[in-house]
């Protein structure tokens, strides 16, 4: 899981070029609509609501945005339905890639990740073909600096798999049947959460030359940037040695 967090942690040294490309509005909207489908529209009782809001706030979104989001989530103002699709991919060397995006428009959001991955050397995959060499899983960021006794019996007592300290924050993984439950659990605790999804996990990781790794990247980059993609995950294994080169590329 360790390719997750080196991956995360070089995002957010870059996250100036990234702010300045992603259409962070149209993302957050997005999540606040799933999440009150999904919970109902009361953040108190939808904690994926909840942290959905503080995103968006912390983004500054407008508060009349944020409810019209929510009020679109729950079906109380008509909006465009949306559709979560999961797509397969190769990249260079056959590393594999599960992309997973939040769309009002199927046709335009697999054209544009076809769009993505053929212009840096990747193919689309058949369903299956990908997902069977990843496991999906809870991944959850908590805020501050909470005591790690106290959280570790909160989520284990919820299902949780694990805590673990990464870049000095606490980290929850979970098994995706198990997620709710730990999420439900930190919320009536009173405790706060910087960042809560599912994720995939690769069930072994590749490595490869310098250049190629490279070269993945760059279409994780693509994918990415893709205003329908809300999350890209890959079995590549990113060694110190392509951190550090991609780093200053």
């Amino acid at each position: 899981m360790s390719g997750h967090s080196k991956w995360s942690t070089i995002k957010r040294k870059k996250g100036a070029e990234d702010a300045k490309r992603a259409k962070i509005f149209t993302r957050l909207t997005r999540d606040i609509m799933v999440a009150a489908r999904e919970g109902g529209g009361d953040p108190d009782m939808n904690p994926k609501l909840s942290l959905a809001i503080d995103k968006a706030k912390a983004d500054n979104m407008p508060k009349d945005n944020i409810e019209r989001a929510i009020k679109r989530g729950t079906g109380e103002i008509e909006g465009g339905e949306m559709f979560e699709l999961t797509y397969e991919a190769y990249g260079i060397d056959g590393v594999a890639f599960v992309i997973e995006t939040l769309t009002d428009n199927k046709n335009r959001t697999v054209a544009a990740v076809k769009a993505a991955l053929n212009k840096n050397n990747g193919s689309i995959a058949s369903d299956g073909a990908v997902t069977w060499q990843f496991d999906q899983k809870g991944y959850i960021v908590l805020e501050g600096t909470p005591d790690f006794d106290e959280i570790f019996m909160v989520a284990a007592e919820a299902g949780a798999e694990d805590v673990v300290e990464e870049n000095d924050k606490l980290v929850i993984y979970t098994p995706r049947e198990s997620f709710g439950d730990v999420e439900q659990a930190l919320n009536q605790n009173n405790i706060e959460v910087d960042e809560s999804e599912l994720r995939w996990f690769p069930q072994n990781e590749m490595e490869l030359p310098v250049k190629a790794a490279l070269q993945n990247l760059r279409l994780q980059e693509a994918l990415e940037d893709v205003d329908d993609v809300q999350s890209v995950s890959t079995n590549l294994s990113l060694t110190d040695e392509v951190a550090a080169e991609y780093e200053t590329a």
